[in-house]
């Protein structure tokens, strides 16, 4: 019996265990999944909660009502990731877990304290977040009675979970604030350590040029070093402030404690993997999907849908003994909800930016790449019922993994 390891039952974990036991004959493997806890978040439902469009019930459910009977859920922070004795140590019962192959789709994380003075005095009562189902209700409650202000959007450090989510804030905060009769009352900036709004350039330039159009200010290149409660300020490295009375972070995103635990990460551990192939850089039967990945693409759902197609026709080569493709590309699509039910569309990967055309049929779209439309924003709100019902439970969606040119132009 061959011995599979999947460690997080989150998007990615999920999404692949659904396919291994499809792909797999059970009878020869056992397929094991682990994950601390029980409860699984839809994410990018996260943004919707502060403007009273979701709720908290929208966005979770539980995690073993996704996964399939043949696998084995083990409910367990991890310990410790030992890849030299091909296994796993876990904290419940201080057990040990062997494998013959490992799947880390542990995730990512944020990390207000990383930053000096975010979290220890004004955390969730003039500085929120909205990337925790926490921190978006109690923005909910604060936005219920805000009377108006200096509200900055600050992200801390790149690489983030879902790397258009700020804008997307900002642009809804937009028409939040004019459905409030207040907007003239709202100063909106975004404080980014990117030269631009975005880090494609073509989209930058679409989604600055939204930004400006919108009346929300944009200062750039902007590293924070400290929060200062007390002033109502944020401070750079190179000591350039910024005043707020509502300040909404973006705070450094980490992969999991764990990784660090084991020695198998980078400095904001994330397990270096080759770019094309999704393999451990430096264990061999290793893999790594999702957001637990260095790898130079967004951390984002679709992402991880990609890399899972990639990875399934990669590991039935792999234990059958042959080379492993480079077949993954980086190929990543968004929507960004822009407000007053618009919406806008990117599709790029590791080598092509976003470009303007029709996805994903040539002619036919029906959405239509860096434009606003309204379908785009419909596109957005569908794809919460795609998640539930396609996407988590690994069944076919009408996309090639790998991002096509077709009806793009540059």
């Amino acid at each position: 019996m061959k011995r599979l390891v999947i460690l997080g039952a989150g998007t990615a974990g999920t999404m692949v265990a659904n396919r291994l036991v499809r792909e797999l004959d059970m009878e020869e493997w056992k397929i094991t999944i682990v994950d601390e806890y029980e409860t699984h978040y839809y994410q990018p439902g996260f943004l919707f909660i502060p403007f009273g469009i979701y709720n908290k019930k929208d966005v979770i459910k539980p995690k073993r009502d996704f996964l399939p009977p043949e696998v084995e859920v083990i409910i367990s922070p991890i310990e410790l990731i030992e890849p030299d004795k091909n296994r796993v140590r876990l904290r419940r019962d201080d057990r040990y877990l062997p494998y013959d192959y490992l799947i880390i789709a542990t995730g990512a994380k944020t990390n207000p304290e990383e930053t000096p003075g975010m979290k220890e005095h004004e955390w969730h009562k003039s500085i929120y977040d909205f990337y925790t189902v926490e921190g978006a209700v109690a923005l909910h409650k604060h936005l219920r009675t805000w009377q108006g202000g200096r509200l900055i959007l600050n992200i801390a450090e790149m690489p983030i979970k879902c790397p258009v989510a700020p804008l997307e804030f900002l642009f809804l905060a937009d028409w939040y604030f004019h459905e409030q009769g207040i907007r003239d009352r709202v100063d909106l900036t975004l404080v980014t350590p990117l030269p631009g709004a975005f880090t494609k350039p073509k989209a930058a330039q679409l989604l600055g040029d939204i930004l400006e159009e919108k009346g929300i200010n944009l200062v750039t290149e902007y590293n924070i070093e400290r929060v200062e409660p007390d002033e109502k300020a944020i401070y750079s490295f190179d000591e350039r402030k910024v005043e707020y009375d509502l300040l909404v972070t973006i705070p450094v995103n980490m992969g999991d404690a764990v990784i660090e635990r084991s020695g198998i990460g980078d400095e904001l551990n994330f397990v270096p993997t080759e770019k094309y192939t999704l393999k451990a850089r430096d264990f061999d039967n290793v893999f790594v999907l999702g957001d637990a990945t260095n790898l130079p693409t967004s951390k984002a759902g679709s992402v991880a849908h990609f890399e899972v197609d990639v990875f399934i026709e990669n590991f039935m080569r792999y234990i059958d003994g042959l080379d492993l493709l480079p077949t993954f590309d980086g190929h990543a699509n968004c929507y960004i909800e822009s407000g007053f039910g618009k919406g806008i569309l990117i599709d790029f990967n590791y080598d092509v930016e976003p470009l303007p055309g029709n996805f994903p049929l040539p002619g036919v779209g029906p959405f239509a790449l860096l434009r606003e439309t309204r379908m785009n924003h419909w596109g957005k709100m569908m794809f919460r019922w795609m998640y539930w019902n396609i996407l988590l439970k690994g069944k076919e969606m009408p996309i090639p993994a790998q991002m096509s040119m077709a009806g793009k132009w540059s």
